[in-house]
């Protein structure tokens, strides 16, 4: 983790309250699927955490939906200002134990860490399964299949329903939908969502019940495995 301070190079609208981001930093470096940022917005004593989406040299792309008065101050930020970053934060999905095609399973906002997964293990030819409350919230279809991996998409039904039994799973989303995930997956890597503070384990905040007590979603997470879920 570094504080570290970006530029914003686009920021627009692609879907319904849902905009995309890309900012520069000083120098490249890597992060992996699964990892998020903490941003300082002006005013707000909280930094908002967002999921990585991309990272292509020093440009990172996140995506992110307006739920609050944060992520509606974000939408007003303009092409060239500075950004506050606390970059990159958690672990990541350890993609040495994904198998050739896993189910990659995202919803709403849980898309976008889903393409920077799909962009790490393209070779290893995973199944896409992007679920959206209605069409004028779809978004990154193409981007998927430009990837050339085989993209499904689920529209105002249950996105898991569409996953087959006993598929290994990696996915991101509400707790609901990774509830049902885990009960279809032999195996499987899940990314969870919280309500954060610090970002990087300081505040215990945001822990959550697992097998052998507990774990902090910002830093001993936000992905964990099925094997240690408390399910």
């Amino acid at each position: 983790m570094k504080q570290q301070i970006a530029e914003i190079i686009e920021n627009k609208n692609i879907a319904r309250s849902i905009w995309q981001m890309r900012i520069r930093f000083p120098e490249a470096f890597d992060v992996k699927a699964g990892q998020f940022v903490q941003i300082s917005l002006p005013g707000r004593f909280l930094r908002r955490p967002i999921s990585i989406c991309d990272m292509d040299g020093d440009v990172m792309t996140l995506v992110y939906k307006v739920v609050g008065g944060g992520t509606d101050q974000m939408t007003r930020l303009a092409e060239g200002e500075q950004l506050d970053v606390l970059a990159p934060l958690g672990n990541g999905y350890d993609l040495d134990q994904i198998p050739e095609g896993a189910a990659l399973v995202g919803g709403g906002v849980g898309v976008p860490p889903m393409y920077c997964l799909a962009k790490a293990i393209a070779d290893k030819k995973p199944v896409v399964y992007l679920g959206f409350a209605s069409e004028e919230e779809v978004f990154f279809k193409e981007a998927f299949e430009a990837l050339g991996v085989e993209t499904h998409l689920n529209i105002g039904g249950y996105v898991t329903d569409d996953v087959p039994d006993g598929a290994y799973i990696c996915a991101c989303g509400p707790e609901v939908m990774l509830r049902a995930a885990n009960a279809k997956a032999a195996d499987g890597q899940y990314s969870f969502e919280a309500r954060m503070a610090c970002g990087f384990g300081a505040c215990m905040g945001c822990s959550m019940h697992v097998k052998d007590g507990y774990k902090r979603v910002c830093k001993d997470g936000p992905v964990i495995g099925k094997e240690e879920l408390a399910w």
